[in-house]
């Protein structure tokens, strides 16, 4: 049995490692990089849609919703002049619907301020909204490239390992040495011979996490780096990153109302502000989880006594540190509310508003119900 060495501290840069590093993943991504189609360009807009859209997203997610984004919003000009019911139901499904927003307003930005033409300086792409030193340096290696560091998730998972940093990533001293770790490699790629060095740098390194270097399993024997990386030789690859205690888990219990009247269903828009802001739903409150709050709660939101309330469906999903259970109920009134927070929409208009992932699985199985009726 190999006896395993103490975790070592991570005292700086090795300069002869982080020249060795480069020609390595180079080459390893020459040969191995995916077929992704914002590989395909070098147009920054259409690289800046996908960095936002791989945020908190999966790149099998990422490409249907990247190729119809595209298609639809071609360019600058167009996302910044789009109707905002537009963005929404074009990012319907992918979540975390801020990002979506904030690339409409660095749009409308960029026509303002640089004429409709995506800046080339790290500067002017860091000070857009919504973009961060990760985004800014990705899209400026990548489109432009620029030797900007970059360091995401699977970046750091691979700098970690490779150099042994048993620090927590997310504090300050330790963040700020993986930065510079990024920063070293992507300007010592600049010297080599190629012509997208830099881009090609950055996109290795992540694309090594993301394929090879994983969370759990990492597959190190077909590492191109695996004789440099401290967290093989001294098996550790499981340990590192230390990301710390995981955040405790929240359960949250919600109940919603498909209200039906005259083949017509009530749905209300979400106020600015908010989670989700401006996506569409179905009437709902958060509860303990208990079924025999939902009578009271239909009366409470709506005003009048349901007459029926008929189980339709349940919908699981996470959220952050949250793992909600939406539960849908079908409900006939004795007379229509007085007053009604929200719209009235036929099924085939329901298709048209953009609703938040939860909520659009209960506008399909609400539809469906209309037409078993019939």
């Amino acid at each position: 049995m190999t006896k395993r060495r103490p975790p070592r501290k991570f005292t700086g840069l090795d300069k002869h490692k982080v020249k060795s590093l480069p020609p390595a993943l180079l080459g390893w991504f020459a040969a191995h990089a995916r077929d992704l189609p914002w590989r395909r360009t070098r147009d920054p807009y259409a690289i800046w849609v996908s960095e936002i859209m791989l945020q908190q997203t999966q790149v099998k997610t990422v490409i249907p919703y990247w190729n119809r984004w595209l298609r639809e919003l071609p360019d600058i000009t167009a996302l910044a002049a789009a109707p905002p019911e537009k963005i929404h139901k074009l990012w319907e499904g992918l979540g975390y619907y801020t990002r979506v927003r904030n690339l409409q307003q660095a749009a409308q930005v960029i026509v303002a301020q640089h004429g409709g033409v995506f800046p080339s300086r790290y500067e002017d792409i860091l000070a857009l909204p919504g973009i961060g030193p990760y985004t800014a340096g990705a899209v400026g290696s990548i489109a432009f490239n620029q030797p900007v560091p970059i360091l995401d998730g699977n970046v750091i998972r691979v700098l970690t390992r490779l150099f042994g940093i048993a620090g927590n990533p997310k504090d300050k001293a330790t963040n700020a040495q993986l930065w510079e770790l990024a920063g070293q490699l992507v300007q010592a790629a600049q010297g080599l011979p190629g012509a997208e060095n830099c881009s090609h740098l950055n996109q290795s390194l992540m694309e090594l996490g993301a394929l090879i270097c994983s969370p759990r399993n990492a597959q190190c024997l077909v590492c191109p780096v695996r004789k440099q990386c401290v967290a093989c030789r001294e098996q550790r690859v499981e340990e590192l990153p230390n990301l710390g205690k995981r955040v405790a888990v929240t359960a949250r219990f919600f109940t919603a109302f498909v209200v039906r009247r005259q083949g017509k269903l009530l749905v209300r828009q979400r106020p600015a502000g908010v989670v989700n802001a401006q996506l569409w739903e179905f009437p709902n409150v958060e509860t303990t989880g208990d079924e025999a709050e939902s009578v009271n709660a239909a009366r409470e939101l709506l005003g009048v006594e349901p007459e029926q309330l008929a189980p339709l469906r349940t919908v699981k999903h996470a959220i952050t540190r949250y793992r909600i259970t939406l539960t849908a109920y079908t409900v006939t009134l004795k007379r229509a509310p007085a007053k009604v927070d929200g719209v009235w929409k036929t099924p085939a208009e329901l298709t048209e508003l953009a609703f938040t992932a939860a909520h659009k699985k209960l506008a399909s199985a609400a539809a469906k119900s209309i037409l078993s009726d019939r």
